[in-house]
């Protein structure tokens, strides 16, 4: 290559380095703060692992760009003269012609023609363009750039089994300072959770455990520690223990030192779930033989105790009978959990058609204060025989009569109907409407039956209208007892009152007899068709009665303190409770020194005496959030170290407290002086 090719090569590629550096500085830069912020950081254990991390992924970075400079070195060797021709048309595809030595004499002229060309036309700005056009900006690079030093980042903050919540898990411990307080702290043996020391720092322990603040080679004067709750602790050579319950904060004595906090982790009760059945309940098929019963129960630390307890009802009406019978859940590896699937068979359970077994899971953890969880009760229905009417034992009523139908009679004589003029489209009106007026009768009279039991006595069309007025004794005279009477009121029971139901019930039947009513009223209009909605619509509220015949509740009965039978028969009444009680006086639901202290936070004097353990006993009463309570215990310390501004904040927690204080409507004094009259006067004369 001679020297003017050469020259033009080397342009090439300092344009395409000038393309490529400040991508290969984009990669560099994120790894190259990370490393620096994470140097800055203390240099023990994740901080330092984080940073070598970052300074590997540097130099990773580095190999990167050298093998990135290098190819691209190659390729403008390689691929100059091509970029040449297509960048620039003047030269009309000859620039191979500047790569090679010219071996003839027409060869060297065509080269000192091609140079003088390349040297009129072109410029800095062709260089560019040619270096942006083959050497485009990489996104992929970048990314996995940024990747790496979040990662990196990531880990110096929070450090894999730093934090262990409940206790369980190793806890990457602060070192501990000789003449410094460390802590001590060993969990409640029931959580399984080892023991660990640590210095001073924020940590997460369980609910019970014992705390210690200790000193190790202790030098100067001995360490008082302040508790959040207004205690203080000296650590002597036997350190000082405490038992946490709720969540604190704790410094060493002084207005400066640094506030460290120790949340606790309250124990978990159980958790029940019934996997199946999914519904509460559950009918089974008629001819069902098995049914299967799943339930899982957990626990933060183990469970103790888990049974499994059914209840089977057997039998109707007044004459109903149950039986109970308790099985444990089986204990797994894990003593956390338990779970338990088994497929019963129906003579397992001592289930018969018509019955239905109640049963429900209850669970007992291992803690000192024993936590117990119940679920819902769930249902399996195993319906009785097909021979049994659906309405014979859905409300308690005097015996069926003969010629009165069912609904699902009334249902099937419909859809036969709807079948029948579907086939015959020709079917003379007179049979249509005859068929379709005594399906309506038939409906008529299972309404009147169940409407007796609210009161109703008419029917749509007025059919029983002259049964209606043999009932009220005829005809009556204008003016009389019972025209009045019938005009302005009713001489039988209301409709809400004739009855012996409950609301709820009551309910489903109004809405059984409004759904015959609208099939009444379609079946009268020759419109069969539609009257099928609203009888479907009656035959399912009348199941619904039918199940809520029998509804089982768990034993509630009162059970009243045993007698001394010393007392008894002796009309000795000192120390009994008398069953009237006095009314007592209106509770003040604001302690009168929270309101003073409240009101002298709103000022700049003085507080009031022993205002600390007040405010430190309305934030333990009232506050139930940790966080919140620690927040508040934080401003209280703050205005023991004479913080002015910090008595806006406890205000404003103290004044959190009193949601359910009384509203006060008071009056505002005013002096009435001479004065004031005679300028009131003065100002009414104008």
């Amino acid at each position: 290559m001679h020297g003017a090719s050469d020259q033009l090569h080397k342009r090439l590629w300092a344009a395409l380095l000038r393309r490529r550096a400040p991508q290969w500085l984009a990669v560099l830069a994120p790894l190259a703060i990370a490393a620096i912020a994470l140097r800055a950081t203390p240099a023990y254990g994740a901080g330092k692992t984080a940073w070598q991390l970052s300074l590997v992924a540097i130099v990773i970075c580095i190999i990167w760009i050298a093998i990135d400079a290098v190819r691209w070195r190659r390729r403008v060797a390689s691929q100059w003269t091509s970029w040449l021709n297509a960048a620039i048309p003047q030269l009309e595809d000859s620039s191979a012609l500047l790569a090679t030595e010219a071996q003839t004499p027409i060869a060297r002229l065509q080269q000192q023609r091609l140079e003088a060309r390349l040297a009129s036309i072109l410029t800095a700005d062709d260089y560019k363009n040619i270096a942006s056009t083959h050497a485009r900006f990489a996104i992929l690079p970048l990314i996995l750039s940024l990747l790496a030093a979040g990662a990196a980042w990531a880990y110096h903050s929070h450090p894999a089994g730093a934090v262990a919540p409940t206790g369980t898990a190793k806890q990457v411990n602060k070192p501990i300072v000789d003449g410094e307080v460390y802590l001590s702290i060993t969990p409640p043996k029931y959580t399984g959770a080892a023991a660990f020391e640590t210095g001073p720092r924020d940590i997460q322990i369980p609910q019970y455990s014992e705390v210690r603040w200790c000193v190790r080679n202790p030098s100067g004067t001995q360490p008082v520690v302040e508790l959040g709750d207004g205690q203080t602790l000296d650590v002597t050579k036997d350190c000082a223990p405490m038992h946490v319950e709720d969540s604190l904060f704790w410094r060493t004595r002084g207005a400066g030192a640094t506030r460290y906090n120790i949340r606790v982790t309250p124990d978990q009760a159980p958790q029940i779930t019934i996997a199946e059945p999914t519904e509460l309940i559950h009918v089974l098929q008629r001819d069902a033989k098995l049914v299967q019963i799943s339930v899982n129960a957990s626990d933060d630390y183990a469970i103790v105790r888990a049974s499994l307890h059914m209840t089977l009802a057997r039998g109707s009406g007044e004459n109903i009978r149950f039986s109970d019978k308790e099985v444990p859940l089986p204990q797994s590896s894990d003593p956390k959990a338990r779970s338990w699937k088994k497929q019963w068979t129906l003579a397992e359970l001592g289930m018969e058609p018509g019955d239905e077994l109640y049963f429900f899971v209850r669970a007992t953890d291992n803690a000192p204060v024993a936590h117990t969880t119940q679920s819902p009760t769930y249902t399996l229905r195993l319906p009785g025989p097909e021979a049994e009417s659906l309405e014979s034992t859905a409300l308690p009523t005097a015996v069926k009569p003969e010629n009165l139908r069912s609904q699902r009679q009334i249902i099937i004589d419909t859809e036969q109907l709807v079948a029948d003029l579907k086939a015959h489209p020709d079917m003379p009106a007179a049979t249509l409407r005859s068929r379709s007026e005594t399906i309506a009768s038939d409906q008529a009279k299972l309404r009147l039956r169940y409407g007796q039991f609210l009161g109703e006595e008419s029917s749509l069309f007025g059919d029983e209208d002259h049964d209606h007025e043999e009932h009220h004794g005829g005809a009556e005279r204008p003016g009389s007892e019972l025209s009045v009477m019938r005009e302005f009121g009713h001489a039988h029971d209301q409709e809400d009152n004739a009855t012996i139901f409950d609301p709820k019930t009551k309910a489903v039947l109004k809405r059984a007899l409004a759904a015959m009513w609208d099939a009444e009223k379609s079946l009268r209009a020759i419109s069969p068709k539609t009257a099928l909605a609203p009888e479907y619509k009656a035959l399912e509220a009348i199941k619904e009665l039918q199940a809520a015949e029998r509804v089982y509740l768990h034993r509630t009965a009162f059970v009243p303190p045993a007698l001394k039978e010393e007392k008894r028969m002796t009309g000795d009444i000192v120390g009994a409770m008398s069953y009237k009680r006095e009314q007592g006086a209106a509770n003040d639901t604001v302690p009168a020194e929270v309101r003073d202290l409240v009101q002298a936070l709103s000022q700049q004097g003085a507080l009031p005496a022993l205002w600390s353990k007040a405010a430190r006993d309305a934030i333990a009463a009232r506050i139930a959030d940790q966080e919140q309570k620690l927040s508040a215990q934080r401003a209280v310390q703050d205005v023991l170290d004479g913080c002015v501004p910090c008595r806006g904040e406890l205000r404003a927690w103290l004044r959190g407290t009193l949601t359910d204080a009384p509203v006060l409507l008071q009056a505002r004094p005013s002096a009435d002086t001479p004065f004031h009259q005679a300028w009131s006067g003065k100002e009414q004369g104008k």
